[in-house]
């Protein structure tokens, strides 16, 4: 059986009170909202926190709402009311749809979407029990000195294996952390980096409370596909969001792709105006912007799955989501 490891837990009510909390308890903290993936990290012996900060049930974690020219999701509510909410559904589909793609409905009542954005990143050989790992000789992410994928550098290459942060990204969202030094706002694209340790800029003092989606142009339409051994439970083999803004000629007017699961950050693929843009969705265009796709993602070995396998499936499903933007229920 596998045993949490001793910790004392903390219930804050307010916001301010955990970001003290956090600070207060340096490197000893893990704050923990839906705890879906944390517990069980924990378990294996991953994370190993000597305080525990539950941010459930905090107030300015909650909410989803119109305010502006912008979209308010809370950090703390949960996927499955991400995927449901109207809102969310009627200005970020993508956002709706990935978020209603992770896991479970099990799992979904109780994950959050700010636990989504800042999920964990997975490898194979990271992802395990005490005992297994230490049959291995643990690895770079966690007590070693290696990388068994690389098997070279000091480079950690585990997977980012969030499905909300491709989607977010292609709309424009930002996202805002509190901590005890104050307040700062990071767009999501820009939140991640390419170290599978710690793979965002957030600091481990700061707690993200919301998350703002500015609301689409006129236009714009937007799609998510993800590619996994069972469409229940699993984590990505392969994950992608697109938001495509076309004139009323159904011209492209601006079209932003990310790509992830294949390596330690999402990728924003590059190159796409210049195939895309004044241009309608013909099979010329699709097939371009789907060859740019595969050219600029490798998957590594992080997973189990075959990388040139999973690489494949990028053209094939940027291609369907293209092709799914045109038909009468997109444009609806």
């Amino acid at each position: 059986m596998l045993r949490l490891p001793a910790f004392e837990y903390h219930r804050p009510q307010t916001v301010e009170e955990a970001a003290r909390l956090l600070d207060g308890f340096g490197d000893q903290a893990l704050a923990i909202a839906g705890g879906t993936d944390v517990v069980p990290n924990m378990k294996h012996g991953l994370f190993e926190p000597a305080q525990v900060i539950s941010l459930r049930g905090l107030p300015e974690l909650r909410g989803i709402h119109v305010r502006g020219a912008e979209l308010v999701l809370g950090a703390g509510e949960t996927l499955a009311s991400v995927a449901a909410h109207p809102m969310v559904r009627l200005h970020a589909a993508s956002l709706a749809e990935a978020a209603g793609l992770v896991a479970g409905p099990q799992l979904r009542n109780m994950g959050t979407l700010g636990g989504n954005v800042c999920l964990d990143t997975r490898c194979t050989y990271y992802n395990q029990t005490r005992f297994w790992r230490q049959a291995l000789g643990y690895c770079l992410k966690k007590d070693g000195d290696t990388c068994h994928v690389t098997r070279v550098g000091r480079k950690c290459v585990a997977a980012h294996s969030a499905d909300t942060p491709p989607a977010l990204m292609t709309l424009g969202a930002s996202a805002d952390f509190v901590s005890a030094r104050g307040e700062r706002s990071i767009p999501i694209a820009d939140l991640f980096i390419a170290d599978g340790i710690w793979n965002t800029v957030r600091r481990p003092d700061e707690i993200l409370v919301r998350v703002r989606v500015p609301l689409p142009p006129e236009g714009t339409r937007t799609a998510f596909r993800k590619v996994r051994q069972r469409n229940a439970i699993d984590f990505p083999l392969l994950n992608m969001a697109l938001a495509c803004e076309l004139d009323p000629e159904e011209r492209v007017r601006s079209i932003r792709l990310v790509v992830s699961a294949l390596g330690s950050r999402p990728r924003m693929v590059s190159g796409l105006d210049e195939v895309a843009t004044g241009r309608t969705l013909s099979d010329e265009v699709v097939e371009a912007v789907a060859g740019k796709a595969h050219q600029q993602c490798r998957p590594l070995t992080n997973i189990i799955v075959d990388p040139e396998w999973r690489r494949a499936m990028v053209p094939v499903h940027v291609s369907r989501m293209l092709r799914g933007l045109t038909t009468p229920a997109a444009a609806a």
